[in-house]
């Protein structure tokens, strides 16, 4: 079947059989999973009587998630589906866009659809394209608008998270998870997986390639340093990168390594983060969402029982969302993080 070329006609207010709850509410609404405390420090963080709320679920996938103020929303992909989804308090889930990541009309395994989202300083909303291969831009009229899909002549592997510096530099991360065979697909154009900047007139600067599935990625409150997660089964950890005045970055630190919890027990790998106002990373990792003090201590886990994706700042900052293999988990939080996006309308 052809994939819809044009976006905007999946615009659609179609609820999905997802088994949404909308935990606002419904007071019994189901937990997902649990909080692990390893030090007091997390109830300034995460109050003690916190529990991580079950909103939404039936998702191949769940990935990318991302606040939308103008539209009081989350959005979030799913990457198998090629779909991006919306979720509303008191309204459930209901389909925002398709296809969200590959708009070719041949149909293809493996994860075509986006994965990270953002919203630029504008409040128009960037993707990661597994399927098409680059960053784009969503327009007005329900198409995209390429940012950047080529370094040095050759295509992308498949962009996979981004976040935009308040100078309206973006950066993001190329591990080749988006493509049907990984490190061994013939497509495979790039033979390494980088930390990317794109500049707003479009020029694509390389970071660094030390790492070998860079995937999450989020700055410091005050953008001095980069952090990139590391999605590889013998490596599992997150770096901090020192960011030069030009914007470029310096050589990285080891923040933090949980390779040895990888495992059946655990599932899941350093994937998408974001930092507070405070400094404070929520890292999703093997078991669920690490909570790092910005001096790397661990300080207790949102255990979700599930591989985690990606987590996001919403409402006013004090929630974090979760998106967790086929659901997506809520937890009331006592710091705030930012909310991509000036929203300029």
């Amino acid at each position: 079947m052809k994939t819809l070329r044009f976006a905007a006609l999946a615009f659609s207010a179609c609820l999905l059989s997802t088994g949404a709850v909308d935990a606002a509410d419904e007071t019994d609404a189901p937990t997902l999973g649990k909080i692990e405390r390893l030090d007091p420090k997390l109830d300034a963080i995460v109050p003690p009587d916190a529990r991580i709320e079950r909103v939404a679920e039936g998702f191949d996938w769940s990935e990318g998630t991302v606040w939308d103020a103008a539209g009081s929303r989350l959005l979030f992909s799913d990457t198998n589906k090629n779909s991006v989804f919306q979720y509303q308090k008191g309204k459930g889930t209901s389909l925002f866009l398709k296809p969200s990541g590959y708009t070719g009309n041949d149909p293809r395994a493996g994860e075509p659809g986006s994965n990270g989202l953002t919203f630029d300083h504008q409040g128009r909303l960037v993707l990661c394209q597994h399927g098409d291969r680059r960053i784009a831009r969503l327009e007005k009229d329900g198409g995209f608008a390429t940012i950047a899909d080529r370094y040095d002549g050759k295509r992308f592997n498949s962009p996979n998270d981004g976040v935009f510096k308040s100078n309206g530099d973006y950066y993001f991360t190329d591990p080749p998870y988006g493509l049907v065979k990984l490190n061994d697909d013939p497509a495979k154009e790039i033979p390494f997986s980088g930390v990317y900047r794109v500049k707003p007139d479009g020029s694509t600067t390389l970071l660094t390639k030390e790492l070998t599935f860079p995937n999450g990625i989020a700055f410091s409150p005050d953008e001095k340093t980069l952090y990139v997660a590391n999605s590889d089964f013998k490596r599992a950890t997150w770096t901090a990168f020192p960011v030069k005045d030009d914007g470029t970055i310096g050589e990285g630190r080891l923040f933090a390594d949980v390779t040895s919890k990888v495992g059946p027990a655990n599932k899941g790998l350093p994937d998408g983060l974001k930092v507070d106002v405070n400094g404070n990373l929520f890292a999703t990792g093997p078991g669920g969402v690490y909570i790092f003090a910005p001096d790397g201590k661990h300080l207790g886990t949102l255990n979700t029982g599930e591989a985690t994706g990606n987590v996001a700042f919403g409402e006013d900052g004090s929630v974090l969302y979760i998106a967790s293999d086929m659901y997506i988990g809520r937890v009331r939080l006592a710091t705030r993080g930012p909310i991509p996006g000036a929203r300029k309308n």
